[in-house]
Order: C-alpha cells, then sequence, then structure tokens
C-alpha cells in the first residue's frame, strides 16, 4: 500500500538533504516552483508552434500544444485541490504533522498536467508514428541488431511522455538535473510507468504505452523508490503502480481534449453547430441555463458556454471518482482512467467518435500529417547519415545545421535516442524550415 507523506515527496534530483514540508516557504512552495521552472523552460514555449488537433493551421479558433497545456492544467488544479481537500479530511496527520495543505495536490497535479506534452513531436502523435516508422521500415531500420531489444523498441514504438520524461530530467552542461522538479511532480507526470517491452502486457491503465526510455531507467526507478511506488513486475522488467495523482493529470488531458477538441471542431465548421446541443447537452441538461444559452448570439460564445458546464461536470464527477477508488488506487488495483468510470461515458464516447470522424479524419489534417512524415524523416535521416559517416563534408554540413554544439562520445542508443529527443524538441515551424533548407527550398 503506497502512503502519502511519501508520495508528496518535495526530493529533487541530486538533493543530500531531505525537504520537510513544514520547512517550506509558503511563498515560494516547492511545488509551485516545479511549475514556475516548467513554465520558463525552452520545450514548454516551443508548444505555441506545435500541433494540437490541425497541423500548421493558422487558424486563430485552434488550440495548439501550449494552449492545451494551460487548459489542461487549470482543469488539473482544480482536480488536485479538490481532491487534495477531502484527502485532508481523510487522513488529517497529512496536515497536522507533516504540514500539506490542500494547494500542494493542487500545485503538483497542474505542474505535472502543464508539462504533460511537452516530450511529443512536431505535427501531433503522426509525429511519433513518423519516427517509430522511420526506424521500423525507413533508414534507421539498419540499426536494429546493434541494439538490445528495449531500446530498439524505444525507437520503433518511439513515446512522447517519454521523451517528456526526458526533457524534463535530462542533465546539460551547467544544467544537472534537467528542470530538477520534486520527485511529487514527476511521479504525478508519469501516466505509464514502465519501460518499453514488455508491450502492453496487460489491459491495466498504466501498461497501455510506457513512460520511460532506457537512457532514463535508472532515474525512474530512484524516483518511484522515493515515492513508495509498487512495483507491478515480478521479473527483471521494470513496471511500477501509478503515483495517485497521475490519474487526476490523466482525467484533465481527458477532459480537455475530449470537450476543446470537439469545440475546436465547431468553430472550424468541421461539426455543425446544432450537433454541439445534442451532444454536450446530454453533460449540462441539468445545469445549463437555456434562456442564457439562447441570449448569446455567436457561435462560439455558445460553444464557449456548453463547453465550461460540461468541464465542470467532469471534473465533479472525477473527484468523486478518485475518492471513491482511493484506497484501490493506493494499493495499484486501479486498472482504468477515471474518465472510464464516468455515468456519461456513452456521450463522452459519442463525442470522441464524432470528434474522429469530422476533425482527426479530416483532409486538412491527413494532408498535413503526410508532410509530417515526409519533413521527420528526412531530418532524421539527414542526422543518422551524418552519425554514420561524419568524414564527408555534406554530412559535416548537416552536423553543423542541426546539431552544431553535439561532441559528446555517447553509445550508438544514447545518439540515436538524442536525435530523436532534438528533433522531437523542434516545433512544426522549425522543423519545416530545417526540411526546407536540406532540400535546398530556401536558399536566398
Amino acid at each position: 500500500m503506497m502512503n502519502w507523506e511519501h508520495l508528496l515527496s518535495l526530493k529533487r534530483q541530486g538533493d543530500t538533504a531531505k525537504r520537510l514540508r513544514i520547512e517550506q516557504d509558503d511563498t515560494r512552495l516547492g511545488f509551485e516552483v516545479d511549475y514556475d521552472r516548467i513554465i520558463f523552460s525552452a520545450p514548454f514555449r516551443s508548444l505555441q508552434d506545435k500541433t494540437q488537433v490541425i497541423p500548421l493551421s493558422k487558424t486563430d479558433f485552434v488550440h495548439t500544444r501550449l494552449t492545451h497545456s494551460l487548459e489542461v492544467s487549470v482543469v488539473g488544479r482544480s482536480l488536485g485541490r479538490m481532491v487534495g481537500k477531502k484527502l485532508l479530511e481523510k487522513y488529517p496527520h497529512l496536515e497536522q504533522v507533516y504540514g500539506y495543505k490542500f494547494n500542494d495536490f493542487g500545485a503538483i497535479v497542474a505542474a505535472a498536467a502543464l508539462a504533460h506534452d511537452i516530450g511529443n513531436p512536431p505535427f501531433g502523435h503522426s509525429g511519433e508514428k513518423a519516427i517509430g516508422e522511420f526506424f521500423k521500415n525507413g533508414y534507421g531500420k539498419r540499426y536494429k541488431d546493434s541494439l538490445t531489444a528495449k531500446e530498439y523498441q524505444d525507437l520503433i514504438k518511439f513515446e512522447g511522455n517519454a521523451n517528456g520524461f526526458k526533457v524534463l530530467s535530462q542533465s546539460k552542461p551547467g544544467a544537472q538535473g534537467g528542470l530538477r522538479l520534486s520527485y511529487a511532480t514527476l511521479g504525478a507526470f508519469m501516466k505509464y510507468p514502465k519501460e518499453s517491452l514488455p508491450h502492453k502486457p496487460s489491459d491495466h491503465i498504466a501498461d497501455k504505452k510506457y513512460g520511460f526510455f532506457q537512457s532514463e531507467r535508472a532515474l525512474f526507478e530512484d524516483v518511484a523508490q522515493e515515492l513508495g511506488l509498487l512495483k507491478r513486475s515480478t521479473t527483471d522488467d521494470v513496471s511500477w503502480s501509478r503515483h495517485p495523482l497521475a490519474y487526476l493529470v490523466e482525467a484533465a488531458d481527458d477532459i480537455c481534449y475530449t470537450i476543446i477538441d470537439f469545440e475546436d471542431g465547431i468553430n472550424l465548421g468541421l461539426i455543425p453547430e446544432e450537433y454541439a446541443l445534442e451532444y454536450m447537452v446530454k453533460l449540462v441538461g441539468q445545469t445549463i441555463d437555456r434562456n442564457k444559452y439562447n441570449a448569446l448570439q455567436e457561435t462560439s460564445d455558445r460553444v464557449s458556454y456548453l463547453r465550461a458546464l460540461a468541464i465542470g461536470t467532469l471534473i465533479n464527477e472525477s473527484v468523486d471518482t478518485f475518492m471513491k477508488y482511493e484506497e484501490e488506487i493506493l494499493a495499484g488495483t486501479f486498472d482504468q482512467s477515471l474518465i472510464d468510470k464516468s455515468n456519461y461515458q456513452a456521450q463522452i464516447t459519442d463525442i470522441i467518435n464524432l470528434s474522429i470522424e469530422r476533425i482527426y479524419n479530416s483532409r486538412e489534417v491527413i494532408e498535413k500529417e503526410i508532410a509530417g512524415y515526409e519533413i521527420l524523416s528526412t531530418l532524421l535521416e539527414a542526422r543518422c547519415r551524418a552519425l554514420d559517416n561524419n568524414d564527408t563534408h555534406y554530412n559535416q554540413l548537416i552536423q553543423q545545421l542541426l546539431a552544431p554544439n553535439d561532441h559528446s562520445e555517447k553509445s550508438l542508443y544514447e545518439n540515436l535516442i538524442q536525435i530523436c529527443a532534438e528533433v522531437s524538441t523542434m516545433t512544426d515551424g522549425k522543423a519545416l524550415r530545417n526540411y526546407k533548407k536540406i532540400k535546398g527550398l530556401d536558399v536566398k
């Protein structure tokens, strides 16, 4: 059984002394420092030019990864605070003995939610698939026999969540430990606390994907041990139970992308407005003020009103679900997402299916995803060819263009996963600009 006093650890990578909540300065709380470090980081700023739904879209209506992440963080903060208040009522010693406040839970979930997409490549989830395909069927396939099975799996099933953990924790010259976030925040960030193999060993929600590359395996084991997470694997394969607050981070993301992607589709004209009332009223039928709704003149205002009510409904329900199953969550036996337990599951499924049909499979999205495949494959191949043969003048030029400061000696796997990380941190626009330079299409 996990316990909250360990799960709320303020420890940071490289710490030699223990950080106690009761000794914290409430005007500059450690968990709030996590939030600040993320929001001021370059990888987070790059999310302003990364795809959420419509790749490379310049339409004012459409969310980027940045606005999506900020919204998920706001929802996550509410979820964390509401759950925190109930947990302190259930476990009063957390406040009386250790000094934790309900806002601490909100700060942890808000920071983890803010960072939840920080490792995603350009061009949305198609970017992950493009990287995987490059190593499975493209030029990168040649490395298979030189890597362990788990190292190769990291590449052919490239995972934005695992890259996010790398971005947050990777040491750089002058910045040991990356952003040096608290272990509580790193734990809440980790929705899939396992390595890439075995692939989907069970139907448990924590096994759906994986959460760290082999390059960060030792670090995550240290985080897991500090937090008191439970080991799930009975073999040498690394698999841990989720940090309970990861369920709230996941719920915040699920709520936002379900409702807000739908809103984007309506504002873009991909989904007729009448569908909004038909689908979303089932979520908010008990709370909608028909007079207020009918008085709103603009489509965007009417949809925004429904969206706000729907998010509020799902937040309240997720809090109730978390507390209902809190002891199972601490025992590591709760195997679904909070939204999977929703009384509105049928309505959520209808909204997602309509979004898939009208938004995710729209011609604009498909065309831009195809372009993303070509762009990322070209960038990866250029970097890998330069890695394989840096003696040619052309490959030296590619190295200077794409990785001018990389002079470190690494293993083949470390170099390949670093190349993936570098390409992944590019914005959509920067990836396109570098592609044009390599193809000779951007010559002044």
